[in-house]
């Protein structure tokens, strides 16, 4: 297969010596990627092995900049120029500053990814270290391996949470923190939803007094009810309305949880560019976890509306570490940004010492939150999980990567093995059609978390 024009002439005379393989032929350690970072200085690109964790903080000290990922639309300029649709790492594809970490120089081969034609072209590390001559070299990646993430053991995650704002707080900051965790308290309508939740003896008059008391939230519940997604027959007049005829009182109940929590903190200004926003996650989470739940086999299903709170608020530790850590939640974004590839928990625990999931199910303890709830947060990056309520933490997990492998920017996604399907009762192949009907639905998703918003 010949090369886009482009990349030959990237490469010069060592096109001679390229090989090229399907990239699942390419050894995994000696793939090398291309991030193309900008600051008032102007534009650099740094190239590292595909896998690694680069520390923007580390390679800003080092290049004494202030980088941080390039605007897409900028990176889509730049590879409409090179008339490619993804950069393999070629530092003369730009012409720019590039500088390459030492790690790279220590493989013995190198494999540069040609995406459009899922192929590598791989070459000795002799002829790339001459290609790339002129490059500045400097340490400033890590290996996410030797990143030991506490995913399994939510007992330690109060110590690890001090540990963390001692690390980030001054001490007059500190004491105040140790018996508050300058954490809020649970908003007044979670607490009554709570007690409502654990009422035998409720009615659904009961749920809609506690709404109505809330105009914002009455107002987003009508709305909710009345969007394209539900398809409602006749115009929806108000909260009664919504919960008898077409929403239902167990997801009325869990929605009002989910947004009272959510407007409990404030939406940071800052977010990692490449993501969808907080609310778009927690509706395709909170709709994916319900999908799942309610395809598995009767009797071994775990309460929907449980599983719908639990995706609505998947994300919460986000909004939470935005205040906890605020001077330090700029940099988790730039490094989130830069480190697609690599799971949120890793990043946060490099920089931070605990991950969103950590401070959030601490909170969640905190406020009293059903257990299903809060292990189902804590534990929904580890597949591996076999606690109580696991099936909860299992649905998050499996929700997720479905709907990274379908393009929706939830972060880092991964393999699904055949077991988790079966260990759910659940037929592949229906669920992978439904979850393409879901993102099919798109449009609806978008509005619907438009509304979430008071």
């Amino acid at each position: 297969m010949d090369l886009p024009v482009s990349v030959l002439q990237a490469l010069g005379g060592s096109a001679a010596d390229i090989s090229l393989r399907a990239v699942s032929q390419a050894s995994e350690q000696d793939r090398l990627r291309m991030v193309l970072l900008s600051d008032e200085q102007g534009n650099l690109q740094a190239i590292c092995r595909q896998n690694d964790l680069i520390d923007l903080e580390q390679l800003n000290k080092l290049l004494g900049r202030d980088l941080r990922l390039m605007k897409r639309r900028e990176q889509v300029r730049v590879r409409e120029r090179a008339g490619l649709k993804e950069l393999p790492a070629l530092p003369s594809l730009t012409g720019w500053p590039t500088v390459i970490d030492r790690e790279v120089d220590q493989l013995s081969a190198v494999a540069l990814e040609l995406g459009e034609q899922n192929l590598a072209m791989v070459m000795p590390a002799g002829d790339f270290r001459n290609l790339t001559a002129q490059a500045d070299r400097g340490s400033f990646t890590i290996d996410p391996d030797s990143i030991l993430v506490n995913l399994d053991d939510h007992g330690k995650d109060r110590d690890q949470f001090h540990f963390a704002l001692k690390k980030f707080t001054g001490l007059r900051i500190q004491q105040r923190l140790e018996d508050t965790l300058e954490l809020p308290p649970l908003p007044e309508t979670a607490q009554r939803i709570i007690h409502l939740r654990v009422n035998p003896n409720a009615v659904m008059g009961d749920l809609v007094d506690i709404v109505e008391s809330d105009p914002s939230l009455a107002a987003q519940v009508v709305s909710w009810a009345s969007s394209s997604f539900y398809a409602a027959a006749g115009q929806v007049r108000s909260v009664h309305d919504a919960v008898s005829r077409v929403l239902g009182f167990d997801l009325v109940m869990n929605l009002a949880m989910g947004l009272s929590l959510g407007r409990a903190l404030k939406q940071p200004a800052d977010h990692p560019e490449g993501y969808v926003d907080y609310w778009q996650q927690a509706i395709w989470q909170a709709q994916s976890a319900g999908i799942l739940a309610s395809m598995m086999r009767r009797g071994e299903r775990p309460l929907f509306g449980l599983a719908y709170l639990s995706g609505l608020l998947h994300n919460f530790g986000y909004l939470v570490l935005a205040q906890v850590f605020p001077p330090h939640f700029k940099l988790v974004c730039r490094s989130l940004e830069v480190n697609p590839q690599i799971d949120s928990s890793v990043t946060e625990h490099y920089l931070l010492g605990i991950t969103r999931e950590q401070i959030a199910a601490q909170l969640m303890d905190n406020w009293g939150m059903p257990d299903e709830v809060t292990l189902a947060i804590r534990y929904q990056k580890n597949p591996g999980y076999d606690g109580p309520h696991r099936v909860y933490a299992r649905l998050l997990w499996l929700g997720r990567q479905l709907l990274t492998a379908r393009g929706v920017a939830l972060g880092a996604g991964g393999p699904i093995r055949q077991e988790v399907f079966d260990e759910l009762g659940l037929n592949r192949e229906q669920v992978e059609e439904q979850f393409d009907e879901l993102v099919r639905s798109k449009d609806s998703i978008m509005a619907m978390a438009g509304m979430m918003n008071p």
